[in-house]
């Protein structure tokens, strides 16, 4: 924590610590070259030898730099000194809208959309400069005492034009961030609006609409789960706001708002038709449906309903970071500029509020009241030197006949003893003698306190004229040996100590984990080194830990898109990723992971894992009638193998065809299975035998019937002899 007093950047005075985040700190300071009152934020001792979140803190400044908006804070300038890294930027007092909603449990319509409208606006300026904010989240929402509403700490955001991808260390917070995000995905304008959905929602409701054990649940839940209308909640929901919010908030970013300007525009028209049906949601379904309004109807009622002045540039207040913590009374911000109950009224004319602001007011004419005005500067003036006289008749200033005179007819009175007197009893002490008090100088003293009067010129008891004035030494209290603070980064923590208690320091030992700087190194101290302290001032010495080991999710039976979210959202990153047929998952989802549930490694490691293919069985097909080479490529395609491939014999099948197979059609296997069969010969071919002629010297007559006695039916021909 920097002490009161010290000047950065040899301009801007620290005043006090007015707030504290999770990397910098925030303090009221003095622009003495402007002569104005700043806030600077300071970069926490943890993180000044950090690379990353150095150059972390340096994107918020040069994001934050480039947009001078009144719904945005402004950046004054950023610089270095004595090794500490701090941002100017406006100073305002005010609460986080987190805080506001806490302390009303929820928000009316009207002061929702008041708010919204605001937000939103300071959003499309980032957008506009094509800026992406990436953590648009209540914290970062600041509400003035005079009401307007601020976007800051743009800590994460990033350039479209840059990259559009994000990683995990730079994920907003979980409970606001868009499905795209959780994911590891493209990040664009879409899902700023997503989490300013969210915002609108715990602003109606009191409440985010996903919770969880960890952040790997609500990033889940963001990524699987619809967000429930706000109205099963609020039931009197304005229909227009419901259809707002849900539309901010769909999964498909093309089912959003494709940008802040369609936003507000539904916004403002919100606030004159609470209940018409011009929110286009494809799909979606809310309450009962009203006409929609033309344009030319809107624009009437929104020339009737809406004053300029109400969004005038000029009407917008001072902001700066949401680290910024204040106390604030209940009656700073003003309920009537959101929350009316009259939020259904078009007929106001805003025209009676500017005439009750320049013509007549409660009936009085405004000449007369100028008079009254002069007439009582003339009696505050009267009162004044009337004031003046009695005071300077109490000190002896106007009497001319003193009580007590010296020879030469002079008065005189004796001077009391003042020593050990602070300064206003010692000038109450004098008034009453008629005698003046002048602080000459200011010294150390080890005798008198601060403040205390050390030395008086002239002597107690000493008689002097009356008026005189008394010079008097007043003490500074005892003198304060100052030291700078070593520079101990890097070296062990015994001799780091030993160095930071020979320069009179006493040495306050933390430990913490840290990515850069071995472990039992030291990280940094605080005050930082450098820094002028006084002797005996307790540093605080950081030693590392080495790098954060963080416990592994569990990531078996969720998708592979999860999985990596879930890994992610504790700072690990998936690794190696195979693939297996599983009769147990389906396909896509995770069957193992390569370290186990519960088990702790190293910030940045990677987890390998395994994803299903689905199911290793497969059904056999029927390769009846296939030729060889179909049969084999339809085993193929099912990921089964040709087995034997034998002659079946004759068939009425033509020759080459599978006639029969070794696993029965239908029948379910695993993948990589043998499956023989059995082609065709064809069909059987038989012969035609031709008949013998008959050699027995006949006319041709082959039935025998002249053949006496022979009765053969033998085929061979029948033999005989002539004699």
């Amino acid at each position: 924590m920097l002490k009161e007093g010290i000047f950065l950047g040899k301009r801007y005075e620290i005043l006090e610590r007015i707030g504290s985040g999770g990397m910098a700190d925030v303090y009221k300071g003095k622009d003495h070259k402007l002569n104005r009152f700043v806030a600077v934020k300071v970069l926490k001792s943890d993180y000044r030898s950090d690379e990353v979140f150095i150059q972390k803190f340096l994107s918020e400044a040069q994001a934050a730099a480039g947009l001078m908006h009144p719904n945005v804070v402004n950046v004054y300038d950023v610089g270095q000194d004595r090794g500490l890294y701090y941002m100017v930027m406006e100073l305002v007092e005010g609460i986080s809208l987190k805080d506001y909603i806490e302390k009303k449990g929820q928000l009316s319509a009207k002061e929702t959309i008041s708010i919204s409208i605001q937000m939103v606006t300071g959003i499309q300026a980032a957008h506009n400069q094509h800026i992406i904010h990436r953590d648009i989240k209540p914290q970062n929402i600041i509400i003035s005492k005079d009401g307007k509403v601020k976007v800051t700490d743009f800590g994460i955001a990033r350039a479209t034009t840059s990259t559009n991808t994000i990683s995990t260390n730079v994920m907003g917070s979980v409970h606001y961030t868009s499905p795209e995000q959780a994911r590891g995905g493209i990040v664009d304008e879409k899902s700023d609006i997503y989490s300013a959905g969210i915002t609108m929602y715990e602003m109606i409701t009191g409440h985010v609409p996903f919770d969880g054990d960890s952040t790997v649940a609500v990033a889940i839940k963001h990524l699987r789960e619809e967000i429930k209308s706000p109205s099963e909640e609020v039931p009197d929901i304005p229909y227009s706001l419901e259809c707002i919010i849900m539309k901010c908030t769909q999964k498909n970013t093309t089912m959003r708002y494709q940008n802040c300007q369609e936003l507000i525009n539904d916004l403002k028209r919100s606030l004159v038709d609470p209940n018409g049906n011009f929110v286009n949601i494809p799909g979606y379904v809310g309450g009962d449906a009203t006409v929609v309004m033309s344009e030319d109807e809107l624009r009437r009622v929104q020339d009737q309903s809406y004053d300029q002045d109400d969004y005038d540039d000029d009407d917008y207040g001072d902001d700066y970071d949401n680290d910024y913590d204040d106390d604030y009374d209940d009656d700073d911000y003003d309920q009537s500029d959101y929350d009316d109950d009259d939020y259904d009224d078009r007929a106001y004319d805003s025209r009676q509020r500017r005439d009750g602001k320049n013509g007549r007011k409660n009936g009085v004419d405004p000449n007369t009241r100028k008079i009254m005005k002069i007439l009582l500067v003339v009696a505050i003036a009267v009162f004044a030197i009337g004031t003046i006289f009695v005071i300077g008749q109490a000190a002896g200033m106007f009497k001319s006949n003193p009580k007590v005179t010296d020879e030469k007819g002079k008065a005189q009175v004796t001077v009391p003893d003042i020593l050990g007197m602070t300064v206003e009893e010692a000038t109450e002490t004098l008034n009453k003698k008629g005698l003046g008090l002048s602080i000459a100088e200011r010294a150390y003293s080890d005798k008198y306190e601060k403040g205390e009067i050390m030395e008086q010129k002239t002597a107690a008891n000493k008689k002097v004229d009356k008026n005189t004035e008394i010079q008097v030494v007043v003490s500074n209290g005892e003198e304060i040996l100052t030291v700078a603070v070593p520079d101990v980064s890097g070296q062990s923590e015994s001799a780091a100590q030993k160095t930071l208690e020979d320069a009179n320091l006493v040495v306050d030992s933390e430990s913490k984990y840290d990515d850069h700087i071995e472990a039992g190194k030291v990280i940094s101290t605080d005050p930082a080194a450098g820094m002028e302290v006084e002797e005996g001032t307790h540093v605080k010495m950081y030693v590392s830990m080495g790098v954060e080991k963080v416990e592994v999710p569990q990531i078996t039976g969720i998708t592979s898109e999860e999985a990596q979210a879930a890994l992610a959202a504790v700072g690990l990153i998936g690794g190696s990723v195979t693939e297996e047929y599983s009769e147990e998952y389906d396909t896509g989802y995770v069957i193992s992971q390569g370290k186990s549930a519960g088990s702790k490694l190293e910030k940045g490691s990677a987890v390998d894992y395994v994803v299903s293919k689905g199911s290793s069985k497969v059904e056999v097909p029927d390769l009846y009638g296939m030729t060889m080479a179909e049969a084999q490529q339809a085993l193929s395609d099912l990921g089964l193998v040709s087995g034997a491939v034998t002659s079946g014999g004759h068939s009425d099948l033509p020759e080459g065809q599978v006639m029969s197979q070794t696993i029965a059609p239908g029948s379910h296997v695993d993948r990589g299975t043998a499956i023989d069969f059995q082609t065709s010969d064809g069909p059987e071919v038989v012969p035609i035998v031709p008949s013998t002629p008959d050699n027995g010297g006949s006319s041709g007559n082959n039935n025998g019937s002249n053949n006496s006695g022979s009765g053969s039916t033998d085929d061979k021909p029948s033999s005989r002899k002539t004699e």
